[in-house]
């Protein structure tokens, strides 16, 4: 059984924050048919890493792993013929994914705040960068721009040096996924909804808002007046001794902020006679600089003897977080991500056999599987047919 079996999604995204939202859907057996370029396809068909095997356009490994289960529609949204297709290919589907700039769903007539009164029933999800009323100098953002926008970039990991720039936090896409998940979630939410009230929607996620909403208790803290509010490089740090350290094979990140955490540490290390000199609660209460860079200095020396797996399973057996900074291999060779199934393999049509990560969590009842690699471009395009219009009209 899918949880979603039944319901038919419409992909205009061309980007990755859309395409991961439609892969979630899919995952759970939505019917999502993905609209592309004639003979370009989606912009991320042309972006990296790419695979040994399948040529340009069809190489693509970020383009295998965000398209999974997806039907491949070539059609050109943007011409005259297309749009009027468009229009026609609404009327046979439950929910809409974009991530285009704010203002392109009225170029191609599906305007968010009118289309209800053709579509009452539908469901329109828009991913933007900053909302769909950004200031000009806000239309058009990486993810790199949203990320730092957001606050992250001082937030995570802490403990940067003034000196250096701000981090651009993990991969390339963190906002994209982020506001994926986020959009995944409204989607689903809005359409058992829709099974009671009847009623379509408008879903407006901004991946700047997304990642703000991350920024746990600090933000909220800003918020409600308990901690000042600034531009400061140090706005975002918790102040801890946290940190990433390397280790005899590589490294290990550290995090502790209540004294259970100071009490494991003192298990873990064997209650050396430099912890003798904090005072009990000084986590909470006197966590000053000076205190932090002699904590860290400690844990940095002793980490460079350890092996960052068997300290990491040692340091969670005592409630402290401490866990090991991974490789791709690192990964693969995982006994937990082994034992959960983490990896499932796919067959590609041009690429070949791969292994693909699945998604961190279990439902018994509806799981999620990838039941299909990615299409070729216009692989599916005959389904125009079955939706209301034509092969001819995607050419």
């Amino acid at each position: 059984m899918s949880a979603l079996k039944g319901f038919r999604v419409l992909e205009l995204a061309e980007g990755v924050a859309g395409e991961y939202c439609g892969k979630l859907l899919s995952d759970f057996g939505a019917d999502v048919i993905k609209l592309e370029r004639p003979g370009s396809g989606s912009p991320t068909r042309a972006m990296g890493p790419f695979a040994p095997a399948g040529g340009a356009g069809e190489n693509s490994g970020l383009f295998a792993y965000l398209n999974t289960g997806k039907h491949s529609v070539a059609l050109d949204v943007a011409s005259a013929i297309g749009t009027e297709t468009l229009a026609q290919l609404l009327d046979k589907v439950d929910a809409v994914i974009d991530d285009h700039p704010a203002g392109w769903l009225r170029s191609v007539g599906l305007d968010p705040q009118a289309f209800a009164e053709r579509w009452p029933r539908l469901l329109l999800c828009s991913i933007t960068a900053f909302g769909q009323l950004p200031p000009e100098d806000r239309l058009h953002a990486e993810d790199l721009t949203v990320f730092h926008a957001s606050g992250w970039g001082y937030h995570t990991p802490s403990g940067a040096a003034d000196g250096q720039p701000p981090l651009k936090g993990p991969g390339r896409f963190l906002a994209s996924y982020e506001a994926g998940l986020e959009a995944a979630l409204c989607v689903v939410a809005a359409l058992y909804e829709r099974e009671d009230s009847g009623q379509g929607r408008f879903i407006g996620v901004s991946k700047q808002e997304v990642l703000a909403s991350r920024v746990d208790y600090v933000l909220g803290q800003m918020v409600a007046g308990d901690m000042d509010v600034s531009t400061r490089r140090t706005a975002f740090d918790l102040f801890g001794p946290a940190g990433i350290f390397p280790c005899r094979d590589g490294y290990a990140y550290i995090w502790m902020s209540a004294p259970g955490h100071w009490d494991a540490l003192g298990k873990l290390l064997g209650h050396p006679d430099w912890m003798k000199s904090f005072p009990e609660r000084w986590l909470e209460r006197e966590c000053t600089p000076e205190r932090v860079a002699q904590c860290r200095g400690h844990i940095a020396e002793w980490l460079r003897t350890q092996d960052k797996d068997a300290v990491s399973a040692e340091a969670q057996k005592l409630g402290l977080t401490l866990v090991a900074v991974n490789h791709a291999r690192d990964l693969r060779a995982s006994p937990q991500y082994a034992h959960r199934g983490f990896f499932a393999e796919v067959e590609h049509p041009a690429q070949g056999r791969a292994l693909y990560p699945t998604v961190p969590y279990k439902l018994s009842a509806t799981p999620a599987r990838i039941a299909s690699p990615a299409p070729l471009l216009g692989q599916h395009t005959q389904r125009l047919a079955e939706l209301g219009g034509t092969a001819e009209q995607a050419t």
